[in-house]
């Protein structure tokens, strides 16, 4: 990796942590400003951010446990790809954990957390940066499914949608398909703020569905392509 391509401005503001650097990283990775394939050398990452191996080797165990880099004795660390069939699994395990995530918070869902979800949603809404609708799109989602009481399971969702934020990108920005979320969000929250359970649990199972249909279409044309 040649860390000279990334710019790592926004912690040099700050004393350097595992937690800052994996923010940074994190960050890269989502954006595609560092790829798929591309190695992450501990020795340069400690030179770029002016630290020992030590803050670096924990802030790459941090992106393992999260799905998005593996890390090789005597190779380093490696920005992971997914195949479309491993898309279509990550997409499949989405729509399983979090229509139960969602079932759990319904009853339990308040009016302080539909405004948040609403106010999340008019942001993603304003945005023009394609590089923060995933994130948006992971808080808005979130803010729904957090009344579930179960810290374990939002955990492992906000671990798989930040693995497959980077891949969403492809398909965001079209800006067909960010209007077409947009309103499946609309009307998933209008269901939930009717607490009609079963309306918004088919709503979600639809529209986690059809955009990993849609990003495995993708990936197999650019493979073909390519």
């Amino acid at each position: 990796m040649a860390t000279s391509k990334f710019v790592f401005d926004e912690i040099k503001q700050y004393k350097t942590s595992p937690d800052l650097i994996a923010d940074s990283l994190r960050k890269a990775i989502l954006s595609g400003e560092i790829k798929g394939g591309d190695y992450l050398r501990q020795e340069e990452l400690a030179s770029a951010f002016g630290v020992s191996r030590i803050p670096v080797r924990e802030a790459l165990r941090k992106l393992e446990a999260e799905g998005l880099i593996a890390i090789y004795p005597n190779r380093g660390a490696q920005v992971l790809e997914l195949s479309p069939r491993e898309v279509q699994e990550l997409f499949e395990i989405r729509v399983a954990l979090e229509t139960a995530a969602l079932r759990f918070a319904l009853p339990t869902l308040s009016s302080q957390d539909l405004e948040q979800a609403a106010l999340i949603l008019e942001e993603l809404e304003r945005e023009t940066e394609v590089g923060r609708w995933g994130e948006l799109n992971r808080k808005f989602h979130l803010a729904l499914y957090q009344p579930c009481a179960r810290p374990r399971l939002l955990s492992i969702i906000n671990s798989l949608h930040q693995e497959a934020d980077r891949f969403l990108r492809l398909v965001l920005s079209a800006i067909e398909h960010q209007n077409r979320s947009q309103q499946e969000h609309r009307e998933l929250l209008e269901a939930c703020c009717q607490q009609d359970s079963e309306k918004a649990l088919g709503l979600l199972q639809v529209h986690i569905k059809e955009a990993g249909e849609l990003l495995v279409a993708v990936l197999n044309r650019e493979i073909h392509i390519s």
